[in-house]
């Protein structure tokens, strides 16, 4: 077993039991954002995080032990995503990432924003004219340094 297999397991328990990532979220007492990536195989989960997802999944102890193996990171399968909601995100960056750059070195400066202290809200956003996907990021700021 590997931790790919966790991720599948979880899925398909998750379908099969009709959760929702919000509920497995609530057991935690975590962001379903972060939980979610966590399930996903994008994070890692403390010994009581992978006890809890455990039962919440009913996951064998091998699974729960792979929970909290700290993963290799990226989750895309191509350099480019074909899944279409998956490769808007990836057009966004592609036509606004410039934007996003110059103006976060126009505020900060010369750096990056972190995902390591990073949080993110997604939540629907009402609208009369069909309901929006408001998504908000938030990274620390990290400056290069000279040396």
């Amino acid at each position: 077993m590997n931790r790919t297999d966790v991720t599948e397991m979880i899925v398909a328990a998750r379908i099969d039991k009709g959760i929702k990532w919000s509920d497995v979220a609530d057991a935690l007492g975590l962001s379903k954002e972060w939980v979610t990536a966590a399930c996903l195989g994008q994070m890692t989960f403390d010994k009581a995080q992978a006890t809890t997802i455990g039962s919440v999944f009913e996951l064998p102890a091998e699974a729960v032990a792979l929970l909290q193996v700290v993963p290799y990171k990226g989750s895309l399968p191509t350099s480019v995503p074909v899944d279409p909601l998956v490769y808007r995100f990836h057009e966004l960056i592609s036509v606004y990432g410039t934007t996003i750059k110059e103006l976060i070195h126009e505020e900060f400066g010369d750096g990056i924003m972190s995902a390591i202290d990073f949080k993110m809200n997604l939540e629907r956003e009402p609208n009369d004219a069909g309901d929006r996907v408001r998504i908000v990021l938030s990274g620390k700021f990290l400056p290069y340094k000279s040396y």
